[in-house]
C-alpha cells in the first residue's frame, strides 16, 4: 500500500494531533502534527525510538541537550533517556517505535 506521509495527517491550531498508522506487539508507527509551540513534556521511553520529521521544524531535546530538527532529519531517541520536543514551527513527524529489550 502506498502513502504520502504528508498528506495523512493535518494540522490543527494550537493543537497535537496523533495517527496510528501500524500497531503491533513488537512496535508501532504513528504520525503526528504539532501547531507552533506546541510539544511533548520531557518523558522516558523504555525502547529506543526515531523520528521522522515529514515537515516543518523542532527543537528535540534528549537527556538535556536540544537539538534542532527540520524537514527529512531522522532523530534516535534512546530507550530510558528523558526526551522533550517542541515545534519551533508547525512540524509533522513519523514515530517509530521498536519494542525490543534487546
Amino acid at each position: 500500500m502506498k502513502m504520502q506521509l504528508n498528506k495523512m495527517i493535518a494540522y490543527q491550531k494550537g493543537a497535537v494531533v496523533s495517527r496510528t498508522v501500524i500497531k503491533k506487539d513488537t512496535g508501532t508507527v504513528t504520525l503526528f502534527s504539532f501547531d507552533q509551540g506546541q510539544g511533548l513534556s520531557e518523558h522516558t521511553a523504555p525502547f529506543d525510538a526515531l523520528v521522522y520529521l515529514v515537515d516543518g521544524e523542532a527543537e528535540i531535546t534528549i537527556a538535556g541537550k536540544p537539538q534542532r530538527a527540520v524537514k527529512g532529519d531522522l532523530v534516535k531517541l534512546p530507550a530510558g533517556r528523558p526526551h522533550a520536543l517542541i515545534a519551533t514551527k508547525k512540524f509533522k513527524m513519523m514515530l517509530i517505535m521498536i519494542k525490543s529489550s534487546k
